[in-house]
């Protein structure tokens, strides 16, 4: 777990992408951290083993515990995200699970929103329930329900924003409030904002945390996870996950570190690309609507607009005639992975029943507001005029399909 602060401040953010959290792990003058693969860290003054075990001294003992490169990609997060400290695990789901298992215990009440990622949906629907914590689901963007159910108590709020996949927005420094004024803990998944858009902590949450596998990670080629927040907080986390085991492996952290130095320029081309892929989705005929916090359209775009720096690098829109427009649209696409991921370099495309809620069914989609024509649209950081191209390609053979259906009808 890191939580010492050895970086300059007043750095601004794309420089702290690139060398934050890394100096003290540099070693034979080195330029990039090292993959440290030891399971195991010796000692031969027992004493000093023994305060490193403790916690006395700074050190490794195991790496199921700590690992000094797994420790300069907390470092750096933790110093994008401006937080006291940072712990790390082997996926996003596990750190949304391990904060989640930390703090709740039978007979404690957590709200949420409905359509949060299907992953976490299901702890909130199937799991959370069995271990008698009592879960409520609040439509997304209805700020006054939230803070209703708020105010009648609970130990935890957690807030996902924007939301994967329809990128709906809460204003989280007003929830903040509502849950603070309750004793709550808020906890906010920031994974599609990423800290170059957006820092929950600055707007009043307690802990934020990222799946480090999407924009993080940037390259599609790692899985893991972190959260930030303040060291008393972090520290409950972090004893969770050292015993339950869900350990980011060196690997993946040295991919994730080498990723994040992009990061910046990344999510800025990603930003500017989603906006006019966005404004492009609403000129065609086939697409019943799109969801992008950027749009002036979208529900809650004055809350985006304060709270976040960019709006992201993901976009969704729902074709006209659901699934079987998919069927045709999606494999036309040239530029684009028909894949269960997103944040990455290379544009990606899927619809939500087999990417961000393919645990849930039909019926559990549709109660969230999701239709079975949603495409999640992950914008990568290719040419905006090849993608748009792209994307007219596609149109058109939908839009041939559809006059041949017209055409057969009318037979």
């Amino acid at each position: 777990m890191t939580k010492n602060n050895t970086f300059e401040p007043t750095a601004g953010i794309g420089t702290k992408s690139v060398w934050a959290g890394e100096k003290e792990f540099l070693v034979h003058g080195a330029t990039q951290v090292p993959v440290v693969h030891s399971v195991s860290f010796g000692y031969d003054d027992m004493d000093e083993w023994y305060e490193v075990a403790v916690g006395k001294r700074a050190g490794h003992i195991y790496g199921r515990n700590t690992n000094p490169t797994v420790q300069a990609f907390e470092e750096k997060v933790r110093i994008l995200e401006g937080a006291e400290a940072a712990t790390s695990f082997s996926t996003g789901m596990a750190a949304i699970s391990n904060v989640l298992y930390t703090f709740l215990k039978p007979g404690d009440r957590i709200v949420s929103i409905k359509d949060s990622y299907g992953g976490t949906n299901k702890i909130f629907t199937e799991f959370l329930p069995k271990l008698k914590v009592e879960v409520v689901l609040c439509n997304t963007g209805d700020h006054e329900a939230i803070e209703q159910e708020v105010s009648k108590g609970c130990q935890l709020l957690y807030l996902e924003t924007p939301t994967n996949p329809t990128v709906k927005i809460t204003d989280i420094e007003r929830m903040a409030r509502a849950g603070h004024a309750v004793n709550a803990l808020v906890v906010v998944d920031n994974t599609f904002a990423t800290p170059i858009n957006q820092n929950p902590l600055q707007l009043g949450a307690d802990i934020v945390l990222h799946s480090a596998t999407k924009f993080l990670g940037g390259h599609a080629d790692a899985l893991g996870g972190v959260i930030c927040g303040s060291a008393e907080l972090i520290e409950q986390v972090y004893h969770y996950r050292e015993i339950n085991g869900a350990t980011l492996d060196p690997m993946a952290a040295y991919l994730l570190l080498r990723g994040m130095k992009t990061l910046k320029l990344r999510v800025r081309q990603q930003n500017e690309s989603a906006m006019k892929i966005a404004q492009f989705l609403q000129t065609q005929e086939l697409v019943d609507a799109v969801f992008y916090p950027g749009l002036e359209t979208h529900l809650h775009h004055d809350a985006a607009k304060r709270q976040m720096r960019g709006f992201g690098g993901i976009l969704s829109f729902a074709l006209k005639d659901g699934m079987d427009s998919v069927r045709h649209f999606l494999p036309r696409l040239k530029y684009a992975n028909r894949a269960a991921n997103l944040g990455a370099v290379e544009t990606i495309v899927g619809p939500a029943r087999t990417t961000s809620h393919v645990e849930c069914t039909p019926e559990e989609r549709a109660a969230v507001g999701i239709p079975e024509g949603l495409v999640r649209y992950s914008v990568g950081i290719e040419d905006v005029e090849d993608l748009v191209e792209d994307l007219q390609q596609a149109f058109d053979y939908l839009n041939s399909i559809f006059g041949q259906k017209a055409g057969n009808e009318s037979q």
